[in-house]
C-alpha cells in the first residue's frame, strides 16, 4: 500500500465530514490523518485526508466521493508538487540540569518553546512528518511526557488555486 494525500473541497455544511469519512470506513481504508478547516471562502471547507491505499481502490473512492452532494472538488496532492505540514506539541522533561540541552535541540529543529515550568517545557514544531519524527527521536532521551499532533495540511505549489472554479460551482447551485 502507498500513502496518498487528498485535498477535498466541500460545501461548509453540517454532516459533510461524517459522509466523507464514512466512505473511507465502508471501504475499510485506514485514514492516516484527517484535517478540516475553512478556506478563503466562507461557504467552502477543505478536508485534507492522508490514506494508505493502492491506486485502483483510490480511484474508486475518488469517484464515489465525487458523487456525494456536498463534495465540490477532489485533488490528489503529490509530495513533490505540494507543501505538506503537520503541527506537533510535545511536553518534555527538562529539569534545570538538562534544560540547556533540550533548548539546543529545539533551536536545531527551528521549533519554539511555548510553555515552561520548573521540570518541563512544551515545544511547538511544524514541518513534514519526517522532520517531526526526527525531533521526537532527538527529544526521547530527555523523556517525553505528552504528545499532541495534528493531521497533515497541504496545498499545491504555484499560483493556481483549486478553489477558483469551486466557488463558481457553489454560487451556481445556490
Amino acid at each position: 500500500m502507498s500513502r496518498h494525500t487528498l485535498s477535498v473541497l466541500v460545501e461548509n455544511k453540517p454532516g459533510v465530514l461524517t459522509r466523507v469519512a464514512g466512505l473511507f470506513a465502508r471501504r475499510a481504508f485506514n485514514i492516516h490523518s484527517l484535517a478540516v478547516g475553512p478556506t478563503e471562502h466562507d461557504e467552502i471547507s477543505r478536508i485534507t485526508v492522508v490514506v494508505d491505499v493502492e491506486e485502483n481502490p483510490l480511484e474508486h473512492v475518488t469517484k464515489q466521493l465525487n458523487k456525494l452532494v456536498n463534495v465540490i472538488k477532489i485533488v490528489e496532492l503529490e509530495p513533490e508538487a505540494s507543501v505538506q505540514r503537520e503541527l506537533l506539541l510535545v511536553k518534555v522533561r527538562a529539569e534545570l540540569a538538562v534544560r540547556s540541552h533540550v533548548l539546543e535541540v529545539v533551536e536545531l529543529f527551528r521549533a519554539h518553546v511555548v510553555d515552561v515550568v520548573p521540570d518541563a517545557v512544551t515545544i511547538e514544531a511544524t514541518g513534514s512528518p519526517g522532520k517531526l519524527d526526527a525531533l521526537l527521536n532527538a527529544l526521547e532521551p530527555f523523556g517525553i511526557r505528552e504528545i499532541v499532533q495534528s493531521g497533515t495540511v497541504a496545498i499545491g505549489r504555484g499560483s493556481r488555486s483549486i478553489t477558483d472554479r469551486a466557488l463558481e460551482r457553489v454560487s451556481r447551485s445556490a
